[in-house]
């Protein structure tokens, strides 16, 4: 599954620092999907795929929904999320005849999406229009994929539900009771949890067994209301309303030895209509097995990141740009190394801002008069503006990045407000040489380990860079020109020469894995709660920067 990543060669190998990986969950729902049956509507089913070597095979897929445009599938896809890897999904749906495989002739294709893992799990709700062959809408199709994040093992809950004399909504036999449950978010939207499977002709159900994550049962909220929903089964999707009931985990965990949780199933009709209603039966929990106990720890790194701005070194040393030999050379046939750089690590950071929207900045330079660098809309508008731009400005020197750091260490702080203060930054430099300010770029990476910061340095072409390992921090602490050290590790620098052989996926995976753990411990250090709402927290830092010439 996470063969996406080229082996790096034994002569580039790097020991490299330890992957962070979370778990996932993935809920898909469609809407006004194609009816492509004449008689019943769709029964519809998704395939989950991914890219492994340029190649689409199929991970899982959902059950089969019968007669439904609008379906909204129980099974949960679990992935292992990779911050720093470029994770390539496909969705297809199909809509199902009889028991033949998918993708024979007797399948209807309605429709199909791409995306990565990290667009989803940065936008936490993705919605996008299903497309047929050949990019052609499928109609007003859509679909929706919910991602929730899943602290490791932790806050698992298997419950056990039971039904007794629930109403007989059929004529010549008894009812085919099924259970939903649904988590009521805070924007009052309701998310389908878990949906048993149907015992067929039975008033007195007993469900199997089933486990679900606290995180996707109640957001970890132990008084979060959930709508549970119990269904007569029709093949032909027309299901018969038996009733309704609220309940809490809090309520759930009551359960204990030789007793029992118990909610009336109530039917709102019947009770309006019903002098003597009681109820249409009782849903009762009978087992609640925990296997540890109710945590917070969600990874923060993902509720967090919010600004990319790119950095890049325009001194002399690079060399004349249309000179085939200069670092900065454009060869129409292959990417030179800041291009290679900048596209392999930028692909990654752009899932993570909503709008895609970088603030390309650049150093050492003399530049015309009023010559600024917009932001650039996505990794590409970057690329673009970098390209541009070279003609119009004379590479010179000397190799200072301490202003750079400082402006957005700045811009990172906000103005002290909770709000501007809990964006978080990536800043990415891409640097032919040792930066000759080395002194005030310590003092300010010591002053920017304070702020909501990560810095990304590249060392590209194949200067000595041994003193740029300082900066990064890995073999002690980095300390001030006054002595005072970081107050978290928030650089990493990689050489790009080390890389040169190895995909560039791989130089990606190496000079962003330590982000999420920087993100944490600042995070941490500042005693922020990953409960705390966030949605107002991830509006992207859009701040007009101009290209900032060498001190």
């Amino acid at each position: 599954m996470n063969d996406v990543l080229e082996a790096i060669s034994p002569a580039t190998s790097l020991s490299g620092p330890a992957t962070c990986v979370s778990k996932v969950e993935l809920r898909v729902s469609c809407k006004a999907l194609l009816d492509r049956d004449t008689l019943n509507k769709s029964d519809p089913c998704v395939i989950l795929m991914v890219q492994t070597n340029g190649q689409w095979t199929e991970l899982d897929r959902t059950e089969v929904i019968k007669s439904n445009l609008h379906p909204v599938f129980a099974k949960v896809f679990s992935w292992d999320y990779y911050f720093e890897e470029v994770q390539k999904l496909r969705f297809e749906v199909y809509d199902i005849h009889g028991t033949h495989s998918i993708g024979t002739r007797d399948d209807d294709f309605l429709g199909g999406v791409e995306c990565t893992l990290g667009q989803i799990v940065a936008q936490k709700r993705m919605v996008k229009p299903l497309l047929l062959k050949y990019g052609k809408y499928a109609g007003k199709s859509t679909i929706t994929v919910h991602a929730e994040e899943i602290s490791g093992n932790n806050g698992y809950v298997e419950l056990s539900f039971c039904a007794k004399k629930l109403d007989d909504k059929d004529l010549f036999s008894k009812s085919d009771p099924f259970l939903e449950i649904y988590r009521i978010n805070d924007d009052e939207t309701e998310q389908l949890v878990h949906r048993t499977e149907v015992i067929k002709n039975n008033l007195n159900p007993v469900w199997e067994p089933f486990k679900v994550s606290l995180i996707s049962l109640c957001s970890c909220d132990e008084e979060r209301k959930l709508k549970c929903l119990v269904w007569d089964y029709d093949s032909r999707g027309k299901h018969d309303f038996i009733g309704e009931f609220y309940a809490t985990f809090r309520e759930m965990q009551k359960i204990s030895s030789g007793n029992k949780v118990t909610w009336d199933c109530i039917n709102p009709k019947y009770k309006q209509k019903k002098r003597n209603y009681k109820n249409s039966g009782v849903v009762i929990l009978s087992d609640l097995k925990q296997n540890k106990n109710l945590t917070h720890s969600v990874t923060l790194f993902l509720l967090y990141i919010s600004s990319c701005q790119v950095a890049i070194d325009f001194t002399a040393s690079n060399g004349d740009p249309r000179n085939s030999c200069s670092l900065h050379y454009i060869n129409p046939y292959q990417p030179n190394e800041y291009l290679k750089a900048l596209i392999a690590v930028g692909e990654i950071c752009q899932d993570y801002d909503s709008d895609k929207r970088f603030s390309a900045l650049g150093f050492g330079a003399r530049i015309p008069p009023n010559y600024e660098v917009s932001i650039c809309i996505s990794i590409q508008g970057v690329v673009e503006a970098y390209q541009n731009c070279l003609p119009k400005i004379q590479l010179y020197g000397p190799t200072n990045v301490s202003p750079i750091i400082n402006r957005i260490a700045k811009l990172a702080a906000g103005d002290g407000n909770i709000k501007d203060a809990s964006r978080y930054h990536i800043l990415l430099i891409l640097t032919d040489g040792v930066v000759t300010d080395m002194a005030d770029t310590r003092e300010a990476i010591v002053r920017a380990s304070y702020q909501p910061l990560s810095i990304i340095i590249v060392g590209v072409g194949n200067a000595d860079f041994t003193d740029m390992q300082i900066l990064d921090g890995d073999d002690g602490v980095l300390r001030s020109p006054k002595g005072e050290p970081v107050l978290r590790d928030i650089v990493q620098f990689v050489p790009f020469r080390d890389f040169k052989t190895a995909s560039p996926a791989a130089l990606a995976k190496c000079v962003l894995a330590e982000v999420p753990k920087q993100v944490v411990e600042y995070y941490s250090h500042k005693a922020i709660s990953p409960m705390c709402p966030l949605r107002d927290l991830l509006t992207p830092v859009l701040s007009p920067l101009a290209t900032t010439p060498t001190e």
